[in-house]
């Protein structure tokens, strides 16, 4: 055989292999299509009764954009029976000065603010928690990010899936809220990619894991797993906090409640530094899924299937199939369904976005460390952390 003729054969694999991820990417946006359809137009019933006493638990450290107005939001809930502790590691946080007014604007709600610098693993966030559940009331737990804000009905409806005793925990989807094209960049990427792969893994079976914009816990499902000292060592804490209920016998609910994330305005330097270390942290945690996630860049597929068979008529064909079905996905999930504002703005950049992300996809297989909130750690097996040094500049 030729060298022509070997190049040639090398080539016609190569685009019968890119052929293959552009159908499997076509079969994944037409899928996420009917999972977010099936999903949100089911029944989700509210029961007026059922309002069990609630523990709200918010890690704070420093001050996000709109602040405030975020934990706030927490304060204005039409629900009979519920506490709220911030929990600050640094009496030197300003953010306390912040918790402080609240107290103050909200005096007939129950606020407790819990400021200790123990620390019980290598997440500070996680101890961040620990210190705020020493004081609790209640047997069920809600925890939610400081940089998420929600509606009055928020309580009443993400405690609805508990009235099943078989529940442990309840999570939510989230609509990021953008102040600029670089932070746009990151909320059209969970609209439009992840909330999908979420909607289908939650077709296909049960979640078995959570999100930090909501984890409504049992208290017997955080202890059955050992506290939160169980996750203290990793940095995916709201995964855990899903993943191991789950394997300890719970069923956990994705809710069908949508909060907003009120994102921060970032550099492009610093939303890439973000993008890889959660890349990281999820080749670390489920390789083979983060591996999978190649079958759904059809983006990318569809543009090379085009370079590889020299504009054929085959390749223009799956690229402008590809791309139609990505672009009807998003608009249906993201706009239509998840409403979301900054995806309808910024929907002639999916694309461009899609090209950037398999960036980061790829770069995410290097390397094991990554630097977070002051910290550069390292991150082992099954997505554990492992200090580094102190101190380091993000």
């Amino acid at each position: 055989m030729g060298f022509t003729s070997f190049f040639n054969s090398q080539i016609a694999i190569i685009a019968l292999l890119l052929l293959i991820l552009c159908l499997s990417a076509i079969l994944f946006y037409c899928y996420s299509i009917y999972a977010a359809i099936a999903f949100f137009s089911q029944p989700h019933t509210i029961e007026p009764g059922f309002h069990p006493p609630i523990t709200i638990l918010k890690p704070i450290c420093g001050i996000d954009r709109d602040a405030e107005q975020n934990l706030a939001s927490f304060c204005q809930q039409d629900y009979p029976d519920y506490q709220i502790i911030f929990a600050v590691r640094d009496r030197q946080d300003p953010a306390i000065a912040i918790i402080a007014k609240i107290i103050q604007q909200f005096p007939d709600v129950d606020i407790h603010l819990v400021v200790s610098d123990r620390i019980i693993g290598a997440n500070l966030k996680v101890s961040n928690l620990a210190n705020a559940v020493t004081a609790a009331k209640h047997e069920i737990f809600l925890i939610a990010d400081s940089d998420i804000r929600v509606g009055k009905d928020y309580l009443q409806r993400v405690i609805q899936p508990l009235k099943d005793q078989q529940v442990g925990v309840v999570t939510c989807l989230y609509r990021s809220l953008a102040p600029g094209w670089v932070t746009a960049l990151e909320a059209l990427g969970t609209s439009t990619d992840f909330h999908p792969s979420i909607l289908v893994s939650n077709q296909l079976e049960d979640i078995k894991f959570a999100f930090g914009s909501t984890i409504v816990i049992r208290k017997q499902a955080l202890e059955a797993i050992g506290g939160f000292e169980a996750i203290a060592d990793y940095l995916a804490d709201d995964f855990q906090l899903g993943y191991l209920p789950a394997q300890a016998g719970y069923k956990v609910i994705l809710s069908n409640y949508i909060v907003d994330h009120v994102l921060a305005t970032s550099t492009l330097a610093q939303t890439i530094q973000r993008q890889i270390r959660w890349a990281r942290c999820i080749r670390v945690s489920r390789p083979w899924g983060y591996v999978g996630l190649l079958f759904t860049y059809g983006t990318v597929a569809s543009l090379l299937l085009l370079l590889a068979t020299g504009g054929s008529i085959l390749g223009w064909t799956l690229l402008a199939i590809t791309w139609v079905m990505r672009l009807l996905m998003s608009w249906i999930v993201a706009v239509k369904i998840l409403n979301d504002q900054v995806a309808k703005k910024f929907f002639w950049v999916i694309p461009v976005r899609d090209l950037f992300h398999f960036a980061i996809w790829c770069s995410g297989f290097v390397g094991s460390t990554i630097a977070w909130r002051g910290q550069k750690l390292k991150l082992i097996k099954g997505g554990k952390l492992a200090a580094m040094t102190a101190d380091f500049a993000n």
